[in-house]
């Protein structure tokens, strides 16, 4: 069978900065949090493998975007570090950075690959760390003044930004279970920072129109999960679920969108004593600095119960506070990450895009399988024979399409990631790119079988299933 999809449907990968770059402590870049966490604490990543030449896109990236060209990407989303450009987030510019940048987006546009740039991509500046970073209204509006300046820079061949990429996760990893620095455990201060990333958001917008980017469009990227109840005729797995999607996907979808949060998510903030600092005209700001489109990024759903037992109330509150995560039996599941594969919930997405978000348009932006110890899967020439990943993006494509059929307005797909890179606290354990980077052959990339199955459905614009 084969599912078509429409002229200019961008076909490509994504990663960011700090993932792929390296050159780390080189060329006048500034250190961001990634790289005193790694100085301080080795320990906490895995193999204690750290940014510091991450997968060496620095130098190689000339040659990388040849790669991306050969396996028929039209289109690449990267981000651009805060702290290479800015080094101590709101000072003097690096112009080693921007002859970087520049020759990166020139390198892309030759090679007829479109870039889509992202502001940032949890890579907070140390500098701007150690002042409290996004619960501080200083660094907020520093962050405004280096999206202006990256407008301004790069603007006149980047039509496509994105303000932030996953808001959620510096929230939940940095100030609710310590999988990103500063390791916090304070469920008010993860509501400010949550909201400051919405207002820094909106600001940047509005400094993209302020400085009238021609013919250009700004979005942010949103990890999207949608969260399912154990069971859709019980009202209290519903209530359950619906709070997990309040504060997982709809604190950042529906400001981003409709320029306000929900008056649910608000009333249940106020109810627990949960609610952030505001300034007078933030809502006219939320309002007016609306996103052009939607960056979506999908791995896998949510399954919630409601709570089986009594909530201590001495006990600190959590998310978990006000549901129970529910292990669904008979789940397909990634073992690698512990993640359920769940392919219909990009129709899900699709359908919820179109109905109850004006129909924004809108693009798969990471979607992708890790798994750990691939060199299990190299054959006699050297090539990793992922069929698992294969099949993960076929039926992944299947309920993208239907959900397009039925008219969401979807208009591209990319794969987290081009190649093997650097994964925060992961590293480099689990693999996910179309090349293989052997990290003990000088970073040498090898085509996957991935890479070569994808170059047909990119420059065919379709998938066939045989």
């Amino acid at each position: 069978m084969n599912y078509s999809f429409k002229k200019g449907f961008l076909w490509g990968a994504a990663t960011s900065a700090t993932q792929i770059e390296g050159a780390a402590f080189k060329c006048g870049k500034g250190k961001n949090i990634w790289d005193h966490w790694y100085e301080i604490e080795p320990n906490r990543f895995f193999n204690e493998v750290g940014p510091t030449d991450a997968s060496n896109f620095y130098v190689t990236y000339k040659e990388d975007i040849k790669r991306m060209r050969d396996i028929g990407f039209n289109s690449y989303r990267t981000s651009i570090s805060w702290s290479r450009l800015i080094p101590d987030g709101n000072g003097v510019v690096n112009e080693e950075a921007v002859a970087f940048y520049q020759s990166m987006i020139n390198e892309l546009i030759n090679n007829n690959i479109e870039p889509i740039i992202g502001l940032y991509h949890f890579d907070m500046p140390l500098a701007m760390q150690e002042i409290g970073g996004w619960e501080n209204r200083e660094v907020v509006e520093a962050y405004s003044r280096y999206a202006r300046i990256c407008f301004e820079l790069f603007g006149d061949r980047v039509k496509k930004w994105a303000t932030h990429n996953e808001p959620i996760v510096p929230v939940e990893g940095g100030y609710l279970y310590q999988f990103h620095y500063p390791c916090v455990v304070d469920m008010k201060r993860a509501v400010q920072v949550a909201y400051n990333t919405m207002i820094s958001s909106a600001m940047a917008i509005r400094e993209f129109r302020n400085v009238n980017v021609e013919n250009g469009q700004i979005g942010i990227v949103i990890n999207l999960t949608p969260s399912y109840p154990r069971d859709i005729q019980n009202e209290e797995d519903v209530k359950a679920a619906n709070i997990a999607d309040l504060l997982f996907n709809r604190s950042f979808l529906d400001p981003s969108i409709k320029g306000f949060y929900p008056e649910e998510l608000i009333s249940l903030m106020r109810e627990n004593d949960l609610l952030p600092s505001t300034e007078e005209r933030d809502s006219i700001l939320l309002s007016e600095n609306t996103v052009d489109f939607l960056g979506v990024n999908y791995y896998c759903p949510r399954r919630i119960k409601a709570k089986e037992s009594p909530v201590d109330p001495s006990a600190q509150i959590m998310p978990e506070t006000f549901f129970d995560n529910y292990d669904m039996p008979g789940k397909k599941m990634n073992i690698y990450r512990g993640w359920e594969i769940y392919e219909k919930a990009l129709y899900d997405i699709a359908i919820n895009l179109r109905d109850h978000y004006d129909n924004i348009p809108w693009y798969i932006s990471e979607n992708g399988m890790g798994v750990q110890d691939e060199e299990r899967f190299l054959d006699e020439n050297g090539i990793v024979q992922d069929d698992y990943r294969i099949e993960f993006i076929a039926e992944h494509l299947k309920w993208l399409h239907k959900g397009i059929s039925e008219g969401s307005n979807c208009f591209g797909y990319h794969l987290w990631t081009f190649m093997d890179n650097w994964s925060w606290l992961n590293a480099y354990k689990n693999r996910y790119g179309f090349y293989r980077v052997d990290l003990n052959n000088n970073y040498e990339r090898t085509i996957k079988k991935s890479g070569m199955w994808f170059k047909k459905v990119a420059e065919s614009n379709e998938l066939i299933i045989e």
